[in-house]
Formats: structure tokens, C-alpha cells, sequence
């Protein structure tokens, strides 16, 4: 009974939706990680991000005006990761946060004395432990060049590893996957990466994944998603864990691209 209901209510949302063929059309067009999906991945993908604009709340920052392409392009990026693991991942939040650029972050620390020290961040994008995902415009708009750099799909990691609690590295698995294979591949991975990532970048892959496990599972996401045979290269234990727990394979998906784009 409250299945059907709820399957009814999600049926007419969908079909209220007021967005046209053709500004679908010109939003994948302008999100290169989007090239490759089948006809069927596309319509689910555009179905999830119609449920995904009506069921959280957009605000707008520091005088942003938001439109829907705006939107659009948030939530179709925003529901990539979730294309096989459904809407359901990004309960408990409601509020995406969009600021023109980067924003700065004020937060209170209290060590282990007791004492209260203020803090001050610059930051790109910030999710929050059952609150909203803060992004900037500015680099959202750009997130899909498939550079192997995206925002978006940074902090809605961090928000699938957040399910289970505090962002640590290790979201909920699904039944046929193992604990022990992934807190094997992670931690030999992390370790490694830690340890030779002197520079910017190792393999091409932001060193602000060896600040924690949190940002190694986030940054890692985001080049599984768009240069993956990096990833599938230097560490295919992590890409064998990736693509079982997004249940996509982005390597075979951007095959069809030139190869520029995502070697």
C-alpha cells in the first residue's frame, strides 16, 4: 500500500516536471562526464535529477541569482554518483547551498584542554554531517570538463560516506561486497599515496586526498568518475572497490571519448 503510494507520488513528479527536451539536451551537452551514457542511463539520470531538484531546497548566497540551468547542472552531476544506488543515499538533508565563489567557513575547535579556538577557512565546497552541501558556483559550473576535478561530485561523497556517520572513508557497502577488501585496498592505497605524494599531485590526482581517509574516498571518487584509467592504472584494487560500490564503470563508459580526455 505505502509502496504504491509512494511509487505514484514520485510518478507524478516526474511527469509535472516542466524542463524541455531541449534544455536537457543543451545541459548534458555541456557536462562532458556525461558523454557515453546509454539512452537508458540518460532517462534514469534525468529522472533522479527531477526528484533530486524537488525534494531539496536550492539557496542562493552573497547575492547569486540562481536559474534552472544553474540547477540543472548542479543536480544531474550531483545524481551521477548515485545512478545505480538510488535517491534514498541522500536522504536525511535537504539544502544545497550555491555561493558565487569560494566562501569562507567560521568554526569553533575545542582541543583537548578545553580550550575554544576559532578557525577560518577558504573553501571551495564544504558537506555538511546531516546539514546541506555548500558549493561555489564558480567551480561548479566548470566541474564537468573531465580534468579530473569535480566539485560536486567531491561533496556528494562525502555526503554517501556520511550515511553511516562522520565522513571517515568507508560508506555503507552493499551485501556482496566485503569489509575486509575494502579496508584492505583503502588503507594500502592511502599509505602509499601519503607516502609518495610530495608534490601537487601524484599520478595526476590532487594530494588533498592524503589529508585523511575522508578526502582520499572524495578526491579518489572524483577521478573515478572522470579519468578512471588513472586510478584503474596505479591502484586497481581501489577501482575494483569503486566501480562495485557505484555500480558503474566509468573506464568502459568514456572509452568512446578521445583518449585525451581521460588518460
Amino acid at each position: 500500500m505505502f509502496k504504491w503510494l509512494s511509487d505514484y507520488m514520485r510518478q507524478r513528479i516526474i511527469v509535472r516536471s516542466t524542463i524541455t527536451e531541449s534544455e536537457w539536451a543543451d545541459t548534458f551537452q555541456a557536462l562532458p562526464i556525461l558523454s557515453g551514457l546509454t539512452v537508458d542511463e540518460r532517462q534514469r539520470l534525468q529522472t533522479l535529477a527531477i526528484l533530486f531538484m524537488h525534494y531539496k531546497r536550492f539557496e542562493a548566497a552573497q547575492g547569486l541569482v540562481l536559474n534552472r540551468q544553474m540547477i540543472l547542472t548542479i543536480s544531474l552531476q550531483a545524481c551521477l554518483p548515485i545512478l545505480e544506488l538510488g535517491l534514498a543515499c541522500y536522504s536525511g538533508w535537504i539544502a544545497v547551498v550555491v555561493y558565487p565563489a569560494s566562501f569562507v567557513s567560521r568554526r569553533d575547535i575545542t582541543d583537548t584542554s578545553g580550550v575554544v579556538h576559532h578557525q577560518s577557512s577558504n573553501l571551495s565546497g564544504e558537506a555538511w554531517q546531516r546539514g546541506p552541501v555548500i558549493i561555489n558556483w564558480q567551480e561548479a559550473k566548470n566541474a564537468a570538463r573531465i580534468d579530473g576535478h569535480n566539485l560536486l561530485i567531491h561533496e556528494f561523497a562525502h555526503k554517501l560516506d556520511m550515511q553511516n556517520g562522520e565522513a571517515n572513508g568507508f560508506p555503507p557497502l552493499h551485501a556482496d561486497m566485503t569489509i575486509d577488501d575494502w579496508v584492505t585496498s583503502f588503507s594500502a592505497g592511502f599509505e602509499h599515496f601519503q607516502h609518495h605524494c610530495d608534490n601537487d599531485t601524484l599520478y595526476g590526482i590532487d594530494c588533498y586526498a592524503a589529508t585523511s581517509p575522508a578526502e582520499f574516498f572524495a578526491v579518489f571518487s572524483e577521478v573515478f568518475f572522470e579519468r578512471p584509467v588513472i586510478i584503474r592504472r596505479h591502484y586497481p584494487s581501489i577501482y575494483a572497490q569503486l566501480r562495485n560500490y557505484y555500480r558503474q564503470d566509468p573506464l568502459k563508459r568514456l572509452a568512446s571519448l578521445s583518449s585525451r580526455l581521460y588518460v
